[in-house]
């Protein structure tokens, strides 16, 4: 049986809360922020950032960030082709559980392949996916290397690194796309929050 499909015995449980009383509880409807971008691009800090600002002006949210999940849910996948399908295949589930509960989810990934991120839109939905391009240049990021990891993979002790030996496809109808050569941090968290504005809601955070 293929590892990917659903035994016969395993059904679907219906919960007893509505999603509109997830809404109304925590003043907001779920969105997953999906970042894409080189290594080194500022997807991790932007994501931190804007995590860090809707927590503090009351709004619920979680950043599921690449090399973090990579310590514990996927720290059994390497970085073949197969193994970063598998790798967003598995993010995009937990972000749609995530939405489910009624969270902001932001994500940082590098999420190379246009396929992939397209398998993530259809699992996670498109009403609540948002495509965000972090599209700083391959020069930038290896000026930056905040992490030491081009200079490694120029000089071979890393294979298959995205945007040295191994393929980075942009995507083409990104929902938002910030360069952070030429954006501040301050003006690509202006330009996130816009994105996310519309499934904030005021009122009252009790539930009817």
């Amino acid at each position: 049986m293929d590892a990917q499909q659903t035994a016969p015995n395993v059904v679907w449980q219906l919960p007893q809360v509505e999603p509109e009383q997830r809404r109304t509880l925590l003043r907001q409807s779920p969105i997953t922020l999906w970042m894409t971008g080189l290594s080194g691009s500022g997807k991790s800090t932007l994501a931190f950032s804007l995590e860090k600002s809707l927590i503090e002006s009351g709004h619920a949210c979680f950043v599921l960030d690449g090399d973090n999940v990579r310590h514990g849910l996927n720290r059994d996948l390497g970085f073949s082709p197969e193994a970063r399908t598998e790798n967003i295949r598995r993010i995009a589930e937990v972000a749609r559980l995530m939405n489910a509960a009624g969270l902001i989810v932001i994500t940082s990934f590098i999420s190379p392949y246009r396929d992939d991120r397209e398998m993530a839109r259809e699992i996670i939905g498109d009403e609540a996916f948002r495509e965000v391009y972090i599209s700083t240049s391959l020069e930038q990021c290896e000026e930056r290397d905040p992490k030491g990891l081009y200079l490694k993979a120029r000089s071979g002790l890393i294979k298959e690194f995205t945007g040295i030996s191994a393929p980075y496809e942009p995507p083409f109808n990104a929902s938002l796309s910030l360069d952070t050569s030429l954006y501040s941090v301050d003006l690509c968290m202006e330009r996130m929050q816009a994105l996310i504005n519309p499934f904030l809601h005021s009122g009252s955070s009790q539930a009817r």
